[in-house]
């Protein structure tokens, strides 16, 4: 009987020696308190609607010359029906090759994104490191991303620590 409480109490002892330090924090609470990430997320906003707007107008313009088409078509010989529909065709691959150049995977919206969003993450990032470093927690989750976390202890929560190192708040 001793001998199965002195292993039960080494194999905790050995359990409590690993235990591992958790964080939570709060992503978006941080970013919405940092005005330079609203400053930026507000220009995003600007510079795309701006972009959408000049896809629209060549949309616009395509859909137009497609209704002059069809009025005309009637009226229309051979060589012209095919200048028209290659003309409307041409327009139309405009601003589909416009679109994917600003709203593309590697488009303007995603590199501009990544020059305004990407400094703001990397100090982030750093002060989250830095605060792991110190404090010795091996995993930090942030509980505003979709992670399954149902419940978050207030104490272990570094939020308001994180936005203090930066300045903020």
């Amino acid at each position: 009987m001793k001998k199965i409480f002195l292993m039960i109490v080494v194999a905790m002892t050995t359990m409590a020696a690993n235990a591992q330090k958790f964080a939570l924090l709060d992503m978006e609470y941080i970013l919405k308190n940092i005005p330079a990430y609203e400053r930026a997320n507000e220009q995003l906003n600007q510079v795309s609607k701006k972009w959408q707007a000049e896809v629209e107008a060549i949309n616009t313009e395509a859909q137009t010359m497609y209704k002059n088409y069809q009025n005309e078509s009637a009226f229309l010989s051979k060589e012209q029906k095919k200048a028209k529909q290659d003309a409307i065709m041409k327009k139309e691959q405009e601003a589909s090759e416009l679109k994917r150049k600003y709203f593309g995977p590697e488009g303007e919206l995603y590199k501009k994104r990544a020059s305004l969003m990407g400094p703001i993450q990397d100090e982030i990032y750093n002060v989250v490191k830095d605060i792991a470093d110190m404090r010795g927690y091996q995993l930090v989750i942030d509980r505003a991303s979709d992670s399954g976390i149902i419940f978050g202890s207030p104490k272990i929560d570094i939020s308001d620590e994180v936005l203090s190192k930066l300045g903020y708040k």
